[in-house]
């Protein structure tokens, strides 16, 4: 199925897109799963990789690093990789580079993993309130410290960063915080083309990659925003000229979109998406994985959201939603989804339809003075024991 949108959108050509180089890692397709928290936690990424063939770069979800350097077990566990996962990256929070440099030792020398990314996006009010997030960006100096302290710690682990287009549309912060991170040694960096005010709201600026592509020339430049079908990636690198992009919220209920991301990138038209009943299949595989790593009434609190993400847009499964909020057993889930026409097709529909964090703007919340001395390099406060709730790094 391909929407209209994307009817002349053509396949990449042979050797149109280059893979993309983070350190000794090289991605083809140049795809990398965007950090949301409380969404991409092994279970789900092993559901990623699986569509993908194992191709595309899958990073954790936003973990909170003084959390995980004092071995904090629920950190912990959350930080923890599937045994499929041979490439392990992982995206770490925080507000003071002491935190921040510890933790990234420890993943580096004794955790072995591939890649680190730095949270300088996150817009969730408890984030930013605390001089975490998107609000980095608004002190260069204050960033520039932090990625420094993660880089000379990561040691030959390729660290990255994603942040925002600014707080708002009055204080942009995107093109400071890709100079730094290139200057701090970052082997990439990505922008969310959205402010921290909009949230998830409007559409994402794409022109707005472009120009940190044309600004940020020796490290790799991504892109985030808005990629809900697999055209939607071929479009967007060639508008803005970009080297790769992170998907988010396109493929919450959908994770075959890397598949079809696969497909597209090796010039091939995406398969047809899955009936309704392949994806209870997946919804009951997703919520076996969870169960195996959360527990079972864990696991189906959070496939609530997921199963009624999984489902959207189909005739008649609106009205199950109220039922599929209250599942609380794997029984009550596979009697629920029991309920539902196996035969029917995916409505075309669902392929852009927004999931997740409902749309709507903020004002941005951030420490009492912060913005009158924006030189300050020291971190507003300690960084807390546990943030979580985002659904989004950024």
């Amino acid at each position: 199925m391909r929407s209209a949108l994307h009817t002349r959108t053509p396949l990449a050509r042979p050797g149109e897109f280059r893979p993309l180089r983070i350190g000794p890692l090289a991605i083809h397709p140049p795809v990398v799963l965007a950090p949301m928290a409380g969404v991409t936690n092994p279970p789900f990424r092993t559901l990623c990789r699986r569509f993908s063939a194992e191709r595309c770069l899958y990073v954790s979800e936003m973990i909170t690093a003084r959390s995980f350097a004092d071995g904090n077990p629920k950190t912990l566990h959350l930080a923890s990789f599937g045994r499929e996962e041979t490439t392990r990256s992982i995206q770490l929070y925080g507000t003071h580079p002491e935190h921040l440099g510890r933790a990234a030792r420890i993943l580096a020398e004794e955790w072995g993993v591939h890649h680190i990314d730095i949270n300088l996006g996150c817009p969730v009010r408890k984030v930013t309130a605390q001089g975490g997030g998107a609000a980095i960006p608004a002190r260069p100096r204050l960033m520039a410290r932090l990625v420094r302290a993660v880089v000379q710690n990561a040691g030959a682990v390729p660290v990255t960063v994603k942040f925002r287009k600014g707080v708002d549309d009055g204080l942009p912060t995107f093109r400071d915080a890709g100079r730094i991170a290139q200057e701090e040694g970052c082997a990439a960096v990505a922008l969310h083309a959205r402010t921290a005010a909009q949230l998830y709201s409007g559409e994402a600026d794409w022109q707005a990659v472009a120009e940190l592509k044309q600004l940020v020339t020796r490290i790799p430049v991504l892109g985030n925003g808005d990629i809900f079908e697999a055209h939607d990636a071929l479009q967007r690198m060639r508008e803005s000229g970009c080297d790769g992009v992170v998907v988010g919220r396109g493929c919450l209920g959908r994770p075959w979109l890397f598949r079809d991301l696969v497909d597209v990138f090796d010039g091939r038209e995406p398969q047809a998406p899955p009936r309704l009943g392949e994806i209870v299949a997946v919804i009951l595989e997703h919520a076996q994985l969870l169960a195996e790593f959360f527990g079972e009434r864990a696991a189906l609190l959070q496939m609530r959201r997921h199963a009624c993400w999984y489902t959207k847009c189909f005739p008649g499964s609106a009205r199950l939603h109220p039922a599929l909020q209250q599942v609380s057993t794997m029984d009550e889930l596979r009697g629920v989804l029991g309920r539902l026409d196996p035969a029917l097709p995916f409505p075309p529909e669902a392929l852009r339809v927004k999931r997740g964090k409902a749309s709507g703007t903020q004002k941005v919340t951030l420490p009492h003075g912060y913005l009158e001395d924006r030189d300050e390099d020291l971190p507003t406060s300690e960084d807390p024991n546990e943030v979580d709730g985002a659904l989004s790094g950024g």
